[in-house]
């Protein structure tokens, strides 16, 4: 398993600090939430992008890719009736995926949940048309800078656009690109009748970025959720991707939630023989 966490956890902390303690704890890989960098994307410098990736990799550490993608912008929608907000959606995802690349990554998780829902008046046939639109234009200068996005399926309480694994199937056969893939995400997956190793099971052939947590929104370890079954079903359908941290709740503190979360993973995925 290759283990990373994302960056929002350590709010406040200068990166060259979270990299220290990241890689410190055992982590191979850093999340980055890009408003955790700036407003919008397009105000982080090719210099500063530099500096962040050799902050990352003087500590052996490598930033994996993005996440949260259009969290706190405004105005973009790839779910839009508009062609135009469309349009400036995959520009904008563009300029995300050369980002990720500049930092050293190659995976982009769309989950965003407040800019994907489906418009006033459409109907949620529409909305998957909108979507599969603004991914059709943004996915070949994405996978020209080798980066893949990952397509989370969210709760039905976060929004009501792919709430499903099987929905978010659904769009990435429409989109047909290679490099446009599933995110499996715990707290996600545990929303679901099926259970979660049996999803796992089912789609981690289609996935590309795994995420971590439990449903109370806390790290693994910290809530109900057993990961050895999970662990199981990851190692045999052959995941070989990312295992990535990603919490909601920050109790009791940065270094707990990184330090405890790894070390539950790693007794888990021991008993699953991983």
């Amino acid at each position: 398993m290759r283990y990373a966490i994302c960056n929002e956890t350590f709010e406040g902390w200068e990166h060259a600090r979270i990299c220290r303690l990241v890689a410190a704890l055992g982590y191979a890989g850093l999340e980055v939430a890009p408003f955790t960098l700036a407003p919008l994307i397009t105000q982080v410098p090719r210099e500063q992008r530099r500096l962040l990736r050799g902050q990352a990799e003087e500590q052996g550490l490598r930033i994996l890719g993005l996440h949260w993608l259009l969290a706190k912008t405004e105005g973009l929608q790839p779910t839009s009736a508009s062609e135009a907000v469309r349009q400036r959606t995959a520009d904008y995802l563009v300029e995300l995926a050369r980002c990720c690349r500049d930092l050293g990554g190659d995976v982009m998780v769309f989950g965003s949940p407040a800019q994907r829902r489906i418009p006033a008046g459409a109907t949620r046939e529409q909305a998957v048309e909108y979507a599969a639109d603004t991914f059709h234009q943004a996915l070949p200068a994405i996978a020209d800078c080798g980066v893949k996005v990952c397509l989370e399926p969210l709760t039905s309480q976060e929004t009501d656009f792919i709430n499903s694994c099987v929905e978010v199937v659904d769009l990435l056969d429409r989109v047909n690109h290679p490099n446009f893939v599933l995110h499996l995400d715990v707290k996600a997956m545990a929303a679901e009748s099926t259970p979660t190793p049996e999803l796992i099971r089912r789609y981690a052939p289609r996935s590309g970025h795994f995420h971590a947590n439990d449903p109370n929104k806390r790290g693994p370890g910290f809530g109900a959720t057993d990961f050895v079954p999970i662990f199981q079903a990851l190692h045999e359908s052959g995941y070989e991707g990312w295992v990535s941290v990603e919490v909601f709740d920050y109790a009791p503190d940065p270094e707990t939630i990184a330090r405890e979360s790894l070390r539950y993973m790693r007794e888990c995925a021991t008993r699953a023989g991983c």
